[in-house]
């Protein structure tokens, strides 16, 4: 019977902590700084109209050769080949 007992309370104390690992968990993640969603899709719009994305010329209008970061090199091949 007494090892029956001792399992018992071995497995209460791993419980116990797990209950406290998790409950430390959720102290760190209350803890962390939170923005409002309001806030960030405020931020998010603002970036999305000041940001120029030139993967998207309906909304930008055509890039002009030099502005485009996508569009193909003018400069000859730096690479070498050995």
């Amino acid at each position: 019977m007494s090892s029956r007992a001792g399992g018992r309370q071995a497995m209460s104390e791993l419980k116990l902590r797990r209950v406290i690992e998790h409950n430390q968990r959720l102290r760190e993640d209350l803890a962390r700084p939170r923005v409002r969603v309001s806030e960030a899709s405020a931020s998010l719009i603002r970036y999305c109209k000041t940001t120029k994305d030139h993967l998207v010329p309906s909304v930008w209008g055509p890039v002009g050769r030099a502005e485009d970061p996508y569009g193909a090199q003018t400069k000859g091949c730096s690479c070498s080949i050995q």
